[in-house]
């Protein structure tokens, strides 16, 4: 199993910038790929950008992209999301996830991190 951990979030001002971690723990060499998600008060969970575990292909959702940038360090065991530009919709609980197989659903998950972006 592959037990995750964030850090990171905090309340920022509009337009700031902050670096989210997800550590993993246990059977990391079965990992795959490493999502971040997101969930805002009366919103569906929304999938921010994901990253192969061994890097070289990421994806970013539309809302994110050019702000928000996905990097493991695999000597590390550490997945970041690097937020530059915050927006206050950018407000949300921030979760990392992982899974084993390409296509597959994510059965890691984190305890979270809340990012609050002022504005």
């Amino acid at each position: 199993q592959v037990q995750l951990m964030e850090s990171g979030g905090g309340l920022v001002q509009a337009g700031g910038s902050l670096r989210l971690s997800c550590v993993a723990s246990g059977r990391t060499s079965s990992i795959y790929n490493i999502a971040w998600f997101r969930l805002a008060p009366g919103k569906e969970r929304e999938r921010v950008a994901t990253t192969t575990w061994y890097g070289g292909s990421t994806w970013y959702v539309d809302s994110v992209k050019g702000r928000f940038t996905i990097s493991p360090d695999i000597v590390k065991n550490t997945v970041y999301l690097q937020m530059n530009s915050l927006k206050p919709e950018d407000t949300a609980v921030y979760y990392c996830a992982g899974r084993t197989v390409d296509g597959g659903a994510y059965n890691s998950w984190g305890q979270g991190t809340q990012v609050t972006v002022s504005s």
